[in-house]
């Protein structure tokens, strides 16, 4: 990450707007805003349950279509040019296992277990930032 570029008004913003998504997706759905179960279940969705997995997927994807569209200087984030594409995907392939062993992902755990005071979401987001914070100082020693 740039440091550089880091700007705490667009993350405040992004965060309070995120922090609200899924507020109201409880308060008004009784559903929660975790992605790999909002996007899991659209495969194999409960009576009557897919219609709102489907807009909320759509929502995610106009939102950032949206976001880089209204500022082209944050396209650079998404410069894939120098990627692997066997590593990019073999890790989705691990994210995908992770969230399903986990029982969620980071924004289930993260932003709704934790807000809904979810032992089991404190826990798997303690975990997630021990092991984040790990990686760091691994590729830092190491060199990556």
């Amino acid at each position: 990450m740039d440091m550089d570029a880091f700007a705490p008004g667009a993350a405040t913003l992004g965060g309070v707007l995120i922090g609200l998504g899924t507020a109201l997706t409880l308060l008004l759905n009784g559903k929660i805003a975790g992605i790999s179960g909002v996007v899991g279940r659209i495969l194999r969705p409960a009576q009557g349950d897919a219609l709102w997995r489907v807009w909320f997927l759509v929502g995610l994807i106009a939102g950032g279509a949206l976001t880089f569209a209204l500022l082209p200087a944050n396209k650079a984030a998404l410069d894939f040019s120098h990627a692997n594409v066997a590593v990019m995907a073999a890790a989705g392939l691990f994210v995908g296992l992770g969230t399903r062993v986990g029982g969620g992902c980071t924004s289930g755990h993260g932003v709704c277990g934790i807000s809904r005071g979810s032992t089991g979401g404190i826990a798997a987001t303690c975990t997630f930032m021990a092991v984040a914070g790990l990686v760091v100082f691994v590729r830092g020693k190491v060199g990556a």
